[in-house]
C-alpha cells in the first residue's frame, strides 16, 4: 500500500477545499459591495441587512473549514489505520468464524458468551456437518472463553473441522459467537476498505480482527 500516495491525496484534498471556501467567500465579498455601490442613495441598505449578510458568509466559511478539517482528520485516521494493518502480515489474528484446523494433534478455537451459562457444550462437525465429537464444558461467564480440542483419530493431522457451541442458563438459551484464529498472509484495499488475507479463511474485513496473538 502507497502510504505516500495517501498523504498526498490528503494534502490535494485539503488544498482544494480550502481553495473552493475561499473563492466563496471572495464571490460573496465582490456580489455585497456591487449591491452596495449601486444602491439607491434614497434608500441604502441598513446596517442590521450588512450584518446579515456578512454573519451568513462567515457561517459559509466556517462550515466549509469545518468540512476540510473533518475529511483531513479521516484521512488521517486511515492512514494509521493502513500502517497498523501492515504490522499484522505475519501475526495470528482472531476473527469470527467456525472453522478450526487441527494442529499436533489438536484445534484450538474462542468463543464470547453473551451471558453466564450453566451448561456450555461444544461440537465437533465433519465436512458433512455430522456431529463426530461432543465436549461438556460445564459452567461458563460472560464473555470471551478458549477451548482446545483433542483429535485423536477421529481427524488427520493439519484437517480443518467445524464446531460449534450451544449454551444455556436454566431453560434459557444463551447467545454464543464462535471465533478462530489463523495467520495474515496480506494486507490490501478493496472498495475503500481495508482487507486481511488470512492463510486458511481467505479474505476478512480489517474491523472483523477481534484479537492479535
Amino acid at each position: 500500500m502507497d502510504i505516500t500516495a495517501l498523504n498526498g491525496s490528503s494534502s490535494q484534498t485539503t488544498s482544494t477545499s480550502t481553495k473552493n471556501a475561499a473563492d466563496t467567500q471572495d464571490r460573496f465579498l465582490k456580489l455585497l459591495v456591487a449591491q452596495m455601490n449601486n444602491q439607491d442613495p434614497l434608500n441604502p441598505m441598513d446596517n442590521a441587512q450588512v450584518t446579515s449578510q456578512m454573519a451568513q458568509i462567515q457561517q459559509v466559511t466556517s462550515l466549509s473549514t469545518l468540512d476540510t478539517s473533518i475529511k483531513s482528520l479521516g484521512s488521517q485516521l486511515g492512514q494509521m489505520q493502513a500502517l497498523q494493518s501492515i504490522s499484522l502480515v505475519g501475526r495470528e489474528v482472531s476473527v469470527p468464524s467456525d472453522k478450526i484446523q487441527v494442529v499436533s494433534g489438536a484445534a484450538e478455537g474462542s468463543y464470547e458468551l453473551d451471558g453466564p451459562a450453566k451448561n456450555v457444550k461444544l461440537e465437533i462437525l465433519n465436512g458433512a456437518g455430522a456431529v463426530i465429537d461432543t465436549v461438556q464444558l460445564g459452567a461458563q461467564g460472560s464473555g470471551r472463553q478458549t477451548f482446545s480440542w483433542a483429535a485423536g483419530t477421529k481427524v488427520a493431522e493439519g484437517s480443518e473441522v467445524k464446531y460449534r457451541i450451544t449454551a444455556t442458563n436454566g431453560t434459557a438459551a444463551v447467545t454464543a459467537t464462535t471465533y478462530a484464529y489463523d495467520k495474515v498472509n496480506a494486507v490490501y484495499s478493496e472498495g475503500g476498505s481495508l482487507k486481511l488475507n488470512l492463510d486458511r479463511l481467505g479474505p476478512v474485513d480489517y474491523a472483523s480482527v477481534s484479537a492479535v496473538n
